[in-house]
C-alpha cells in the first residue's frame, strides 16, 4: 500500500472532504498519469505525444533525482491531481533566479475532466500549499508557469502569488512568482473564512428566495394563513401584506386539496400606492410583511426568521453543487440521492432551521454537504448509564460486531491508562457537535468525577442522513444506523433523545415486526420494518433531580442503533428514500417523473404499485391494529426494481408509531405507544399524515410534469383503497366508522405549529392536544368527478 504523506479536510477541521498526498509510483501510476499529461486540457504539460513507456522513464527519473520528486493529489482517496516538487537553486530555475535557502518549487496538474467542479482547483492549490508549508524548513514557494497559461495566473494572483518577473527557459517563456510562508498564514486563514461562506453569493441567494416564497406563498395559503385574490387575467393572483403596502404577484393553479402549485418565476413583489415599484423577493422580509397573519408573537418571531434564514442558506449551498439531473439520480446510490434532497419536508416552510450549529458544523454535518463523519465514544459508568438490546441481542457481542476488535481493544486501553476498566461502563456513540457544545461543558462534573470518559472517534465513516442525527455507515453499510442525541432545534423541535425512551425502544421494534410478520395482508405488501435493535442511554442524576421527563437536560446523552436495509436487499434491487417522490432538479423535472420513465409502465399503473407498497400496510396497521405511523418521506424507504417500487420498509419506529385506542391490549414493555386520541381525529393519520402532507405533495410533481393527470391520480388511489377493503372484509364495520370517503376531513395544519411554538410543536405523549385546525378539506376521494383546477394557469 502506498504510503499517506499529507491529508487536509476542505472547510473545517471537524470533516470534509478529504484531499491527500501519496508517494508516486511511476510504474503503477504510469497509465493514469499518461491519461492525464496526455490530454489536451494538459497541453501546457508538453507531452502530448508522449506514449506511456515514456511518461514511465520521465517519472521515475524524477522521484529517483536527489532535487526533485512528485506526488499523487487525491480527493476522498482517489486519484484527482498531480504535483511535482523541486529544489529551484539546482534544478528547472538554476542560473536563472537567485534562490535562496527555504526556497522551494512546486508544478501542478488536476486531473483533466470535462466536468469541472467549481472551486476545486483553489482547493487543491490550498492543499498542496498547505503540504509544503508543513516543512518548517519552507520559507517560499516558487513557480514559474508559462505566460500563455492566463487561467494558472489568475488562480495563483487569487491565492496570494507575487510576481516576480518574466523569465526565459528553454521550453518556455514563463512568470516568476512566489508565495512566502507570511503570506500562506494569512492567506489560509482568510481563505478558510471565506470558503465557509462561498455558497452565499448573490445570484443563489436570490434564487433561493424565490423559491422558498414560493413555499410560503404556498403552504400559507394552503393553511388559510394568507388568502389569495384572483387577478383580472385567468390563473393569476395577488396577496396584499398585513399592511396593504406590498403585494405578491403569481401565477396558480389550485388542485385538489387546496394545493396551490406556483410559478416560481412568475412571482413579483411591489410597493407603492399603486403597488408599481418591483421589489426583490426575500423570504425574511415575507415573514415581517405577513407576521400578523401567520400569528407570529413577539418571543417566536425572531427565532423564526433565523430558522427563515438557516433554510436560505442550506439552499442557497445545494444550489451551488454540482447540479444532478434526475436521469442521473435514479440510478444513483442510496446515499447518493439521500443527500441531493432539496426540500426537506414538503409542508414546513421553515425545515432546515438547526439551530445552533454555526457555519463549520453545517459544512461538516448537514446531510445535502454529504461529508464523511466519525462519531465519538464515551465511556458512561453502568450505575447511571443503561443498555437494552432487542431479542437475541447482548451488549458484549453487539458493541464487539459493530466496533471491532482493535477498536475494542484501544478503547480499554485509555480506560486502563486512567486506572479504570471497560467492563464497568458502557460505550455510547456520540455526535461530535454533542461532545463539543453540550456534553463537554453541561456534562463536565461527570467527566470529571470519570463516570463519563470521552475514548475519541471510532474508525466507522458514516453520512449525516435527512434527519441531520441519524448516521448511514458508508464504510460498512451492512452495518447499523446510529441514531444520536443532538441538542439542536430543527423543525419544531430539540433533537435530543431521552435516555428513559430509549429502554423500551428494542422491545417496541420487536413487537411491530413480529406483528408485521404473522399478518398476511403485510406480507402480501411486502412490506418490513428495520428493526431499532439496541439502545443505550445516560441519566444525569442532577439534572433529572431538576426537570420533568420533558426536560431537553434528559435527552443530551443516548442513542440507538437501527437495522440497515442493505442486507436485506434481493440482487437488481435498489434504495431510495421516499422523499425522493416529491423531488425536481434543478431544471424542475420530477424524479418520479424519470422512476416510470425507466419502469416502462403506464403512470397509473406505477402510481398503483407504489400505493401497494406503502398506502394498504398503513391502511391496514389502522384498521385491523389502531396503529398509526409517521410516514413521512424521510421515515419510508422504498426498494425499486428498475423504476418501479416493490415494497417499502418502514423506519423510525419507536418514537413515532402510536395506537390510537387505550382499550386495546398492549404487552407491558410496549404500553408506551399507547396514546389516547378522539374519535373524530384518529383518520387524520390518514388524511393528514398521507393525503395532506405527502399525496398532496406526489399528485402536484406529477401534474405539474404532465405526467399523471390529478383526477386519475386520485382515482387511482380510490381503486386502490376499495381493493384493500374488498380484501378485508371482516373490517367493514371499522371501515364505515372510520371513512376514507368522507366528504371532508379538518385541515390540520403543520406550520401553525411551528409558527405558535418552534422550539417544541407537540407534546409526544399527547400528540393531538396542540393540534391546529383551519376549517376543512374536501376530501379528494369522495371529489373524483369535479376537482378544483383554474384554468388558463401556467403549465
Amino acid at each position: 500500500m502506498t504510503r499517506t504523506l499529507f491529508t487536509r479536510y476542505s472547510v473545517n477541521p471537524h470533516s470534509g472532504h478529504q484531499y491527500g498526498l501519496r508517494k508516486l509510483d511511476p510504474d503503477a501510476d504510469a497509465e493514469l498519469l499518461h491519461r492525464w499529461v496526455t490530454h489536451p486540457k494538459a497541453a501546457f504539460w508538453m507531452m502530448r505525444d508522449a506514449d506511456v513507456d515514456t511518461v514511465r522513464r520521465e517519472y521515475r527519473g524524477i522521484v529517483e533525482h536527489p532535487h526533485r520528486d512528485a506526488v499523487i493529489g487525491t480527493l476522498d482517496g482517489e486519484p484527482a491531481f498531480l504535483v511535482e516538487r523541486y529544489d529551484p537553486a539546482h534544478v528547472e530555475l538554476a542560473g536563472l533566479f537567485p534562490a535562496v535557502r527555504g526556497d522551494v518549487g512546486m508544478h501542478f496538474l488536476c486531473a483533466p475532466t470535462d466536468a469541472p467542479v467549481h472551486g476545486f482547483t483553489r482547493a487543491v492549490l490550498g492543499t498542496i500549499l498547505a503540504w509544503l508549508f508543513s516543512d518548517p524548513e519552507v520559507d517560499r514557494v516558487v513557480v514559474e508557469p508559462d505566460v500563455r497559461n492566463t487561467a494558472v495566473h489568475a488562480l495563483n494572483k487569487a491565492a496570494g502569488f507575487e510576481p516576480v518577473r518574466i523569465i526565459t527557459k528553454p521550453e518556455k517563456e514563463a512568470l516568476l512568482s512566489v508565495f512566502t510562508r507570511a503570506r500562506f498564514e494569512t492567506e489560509s486563514q482568510r481563505s478558510a473564512e471565506q470558503d465557509a461562506v462561498s455558497h452565499l453569493t448573490p445570484e443563489a441567494w436570490a434564487e433561493a428566495n424565490r423559491l422558498l416564497v414560493r413555499k410560503a406563498l404556498a403552504e400559507f395559503a394552503h393553511e388559510r394563513l394568507i388568502t389569495p385574490e384572483p387577478a383580472a387575467r385567468p390563473g393569476s393572483y395577488t396577496v396584499r401584506s398585513d399592511d396593504g403596502t406590498v403585494e405578491y404577484r403569481f401565477a396558480a393553479r389550485l388542485l385538489a386539496l387546496d394545493h396551490w402549485l406556483i410559478d416560481a418565476d412568475g412571482i413579483t413583489r411591489h410597493r407603492g400606492r399603486g403597488h408599481e415599484a418591483e421589489l426583490p423577493l426575500d423570504a425574511v422580509d415575507f415573514c415581517l410583511e405577513f407576521s400578523g397573519s401567520l400569528g407570529l408573537s413577539e418571543p417566536v418571531l425572531p427565532v423564526y426568521l433565523e430558522e427563515i434564514t438557516a433554510t436560505l442558506a442550506g439552499r442557497a449551498y445545494r444550489l451551488g453543487k454540482p447540479h444532478v439531473g434526475v436521469r442521473e439520480l435514479v440510478t444513483s446510490g442510496f446515499q447518493a440521492i439521500e443527500t441531493e434532497m432539496t426540500e426537506g419536508h414538503p409542508c414546513f416552510v421553515a425545515n432546515s432551521g438547526r439551530l445552533g450549529f454555526g457555519i463549520d458544523d453545517y459544512h461538516a454535518y448537514a446531510p445535502e454537504t454529504a461529508n464523511p463523519v466519525r462519531l465519538l465514544w464515551l465511556a458512561a459508568h453502568r450505575d447511571q448509564a443503561t443498555f437494552t438490546g432487542g431479542e437475541g441481542i447482548d451488549y458484549a457481542s453487539f458493541i464487539r460486531a459493530e466496533l471491532g476488535e482493535a477498536v475494542l481493544a484501544r478503547f480499554a486501553d485509555t480506560l486502563a491508562g486512567l486506572g479504570l476498566s471497560l467492563t464497568e461502563y458502557y460505550l455510547i456513540p456520540v455526535h461530535p457537535w454533542q461532545w463539543w457544545n453540550k456534553l463537554s461543558v453541561t456534562f463536565a462534573g461527570e467527566v470529571a468525577a470519570r463516570r463519563l470518559v470521552c475514548l475519541g472517534p471510532g474508525d466507522d465513516v458514516y453520512l449525516a442522513q435527512q434527519s441531520v442525527r441519524t448516521f448511514f455507515n458508508v464504510g460498512s453499510p451492512a452495518k447499523h444506523y446510529v441514531k444520536t442525541a443532538l441538542s439542536v432545534v430543527n423543525m419544531g423541535f430539540m433533537r435530543g433523545l431521552s435516555a428513559a425512551y430509549m429502554v423500551a425502544t428494542p422491545a417496541i421494534n420487536d413487537w411491530l415486526a413480529d406483528l408485521v410478520a404473522r399478518d398476511e395482508i403485510l406480507r402480501s405488501s411486502g412490506l418490513s420494518v428495520i428493526r431499532e435493535r439496541a439502545a443505550v442511554g445516560y441519566r444525569h442524576r442532577q439534572y433529572e433531580a431538576a426537570t420533568d421527563r420533558y426536560s431537553p437536560y434528559r435527552k443530551m446523552l443516548a442513542a440507538l442503533w437501527r437495522e440497515s436495509p442493505v442486507p436485506g436487499l434481493a440482487p437488481g434491487r435498489r434504495l431510495a428514500t421516499m422523499a425522493s417522490l416529491v423531488h425536481t432538479d434543478r431544471d424542475g423535472r420530477s424524479f418520479a417523473a424519470a422512476l416510470i420513465e425507466e419502469s416502462g409502465l403506464a403512470p397509473e399503473v406505477w402510481l398503483r404499485r407504489y400505493l401497494n407498497a406503502y398506502l394498504i400496510p398503513l391502511l391496514h396497521c389502522f384498521y385491523a391494529y389502531d396503529l398509526a405511523f409517521m410516514p413521512h418521506g424521510e421515515n419510508v424507504i422504498l426498494v425499486l426494481d428498475g423504476g418501479t417500487v416493490e415494497r417499502a420498509i418502514f423506519k423510525d419506529i419507536a418514537e413515532e408509531i402510536a395506537v390510537l385506542d387505550p382499550a386495546v391490549t398492549l404487552p407491558e414493555a410496549v404500553r408506551r405507544i399507547q396514546v389516547e386520541v378522539p374519535e373524530r381525529l384518529r383518520l387524520l393519520s390518514i388524511f393528514t399524515d398521507v393525503f395532506d402532507c405527502f399525496f398532496r405533495h406526489l399528485a402536484a410533481v406529477l401534474t405539474a410534469a404532465d405526467v399523471l393527470d390529478q383526477r386519475l391520480f386520485w382515482r387511482t388511489v380510490a381503486e386502490a383503497v376499495r381493493d384493500y377493503q374488498d380484501r378485508a372484509p371482516h373490517l367493514a364495520a371499522k371501515f364505515r366508522r372510520y371513512d376514507l370517503f368522507a366528504p371532508e376531513f379538518p385541515l390540520s395544519c403543520l406550520n401553525r405549529l411551528q409558527l405558535r411554538d418552534n422550539r417544541q410543536m407537540i407534546d409526544l405523549a399527547d400528540p393531538t392536544a396542540a393540534l391546529r385546525f383551519a376549517g376543512d378539506l374536501r376530501n379528494p376521494l369522495a371529489d373524483l368527478p369535479d376537482f378544483p383546477d383554474v384554468p388558463g394557469g401556467f403549465r
